[in-house]
């Protein structure tokens, strides 16, 4: 069998090509009072990100689970490991620590993005092992990706971004001017603050011109999420399609329970990855 591509639920996959590109996942975890529910397995409410609730890392029995049950069945040929950015969440480190128990066919990949910024890295190595390249390619395919990836996000809300703790910098200007929409991106794995805009819409705008920019007239694969805001994300993907014409339409899917919680209603955000 191929080497196997395994990433985790932040990286927000559409189930149809997970299934297409045999992409395995393992689940980040949501703790809502005393229950530890699992992003894509366990029934998670669909206004958690209104909830007092928390997120944790996939396990490393979780893991090491999943890699041992891939790696059986890849024969041999090895498991390609596509997480999200460290930087971000503790998923990677426990993959590394996992991965090195388990020997030199388990490659894990810090994607230094997340939602489908980790997505297109692990479709990509996924394409790669299905045309039946070797691990160290298949790994390659992965990895070539992180320094053509970008991603942008535009939030509504500042209550989550003061308990998340994920935000690069935040004391720096999160308590400043109420009506603050930042366009965050993610910055060496972290998510960090790129303006400051006063309304919605000129911080939706913005991240618009933005990924047009770095586009421009190329090719590039794209993703637009959101948080209990689909018409918002049919509106970002449609500008886009209207503005990059040489790319695909966007994929359009919600950020997920995981990330929601750490950037709150309404949120949107657009991942790509430039060509090679």
């Amino acid at each position: 069998m191929p080497v196997v591509v395994v990433t985790d639920t932040s990286s927000r996959v559409p189930a149809e090509l997970r299934d297409k590109w045999a992409i395995r996942e393992v689940p980040l975890h949501i703790l809502l009072d005393s229950a530890d529910l699992r992003d894509g397995v366990d029934d998670v409410p669909e206004d958690i990100h209104k909830r007092h609730a928390t997120t944790a890392a996939a396990t490393p029995a979780e893991l090491c689970a999943a890699y041992q049950q891939a790696l059986t069945d890849s024969d041999g040929d090895g498991v390609v490991a596509v997480h999200i950015s460290s930087g971000l969440s503790g998923t990677c480190r426990a993959a590394e620590l996992t991965a090195a128990n388990l020997g030199p066919a388990v490659r894990v990949i810090d994607s230094k993005s997340t939602a489908m910024g980790t997505g297109f890295m692990a479709l990509a190595a996924a394409r790669a092992a299905a045309a039946g390249q070797d691990l160290d390619a298949v790994a390659r395919a992965a990895t070539s990706g992180i320094d053509r990836t970008h991603a942008y996000m535009v939030v509504h809300r500042l209550d989550n971004l003061r308990r998340s703790g994920r935000i690069g910098g935040a004391k720096a200007w999160l308590g400043t001017a109420l009506a603050l929409k930042p366009l965050l991106h993610i910055d060496d794995g972290k998510l960090v603050l790129a303006q400051r805009i006063r309304t919605a819409k000129g911080a939706v705008t913005a991240m618009v011109d933005q990924v047009c920019e770095i586009v421009g007239e190329h090719p590039a694969e794209l993703a637009v999420h959101h948080v209990a805001n689909p018409d918002g994300a049919q509106d970002v993907a449609a500008a886009l399609a209207d503005r990059l014409p040489a790319c695909e339409p966007a994929i359009v899917t919600p950020l997920g329970p995981v990330l929601a919680l750490h950037v709150g209603d309404g949120a949107l955000a657009v991942c790509l990855q430039l060509a090679d």
